[in-house]
């Protein structure tokens, strides 16, 4: 008989992409293996639906929804969870600080790219060298 691994409920609430704090306490106070998880990943309850849903998220999750890195967040003063109500009026109206981070990852986003083409170019003639 073999046992499942275990993990903090910090570590199961990273991988479900949800905010702890914000997690049912019985999730919160215990630990949970990974036949657990799996089957919240599988068959979400109702409680792990909403909170994907409608928040509030974490920081990961909300850096993606608004289209700007997690450093991006701490430049725009943004230190509380956000809700997704809160994420589209964000998005619906943005602030300055708003539109320059996600200029800014923008800008890297399309440098990744020129780098990456750049690379396989490079592969491609043989180079393979930087």
């Amino acid at each position: 008989m073999t046992q499942s691994q275990s993990m903090k409920p910090e570590t199961a609430a990273k991988k479900l992409g949800i905010l702890l704090e914000a997690a049912p306490p019985e999730f919160r106070e215990g630990v949970v293996t990974r036949d657990e998880l799996n089957a919240l990943q599988e068959d979400p309850p109702e409680w792990l639906q909403v909170l994907r849903r409608e928040g509030p998220h974490p920081r990961s999750v909300m850096a993606a929804k608004l289209g700007i890195s997690n450093s991006g967040l701490a430049r725009g003063g943004v230190t509380d969870p956000l809700t997704t109500v809160e994420i589209r009026a964000l998005l619906a109206a943005p602030p300055q600080w708003l539109v320059r981070e996600r200029a800014t990852q923008a800008a890297v986003r399309a440098e990744k790219r020129r780098v990456a083409e750049r690379d396989a170019g490079r592969a491609a003639k043989g180079g393979g060298g930087v």
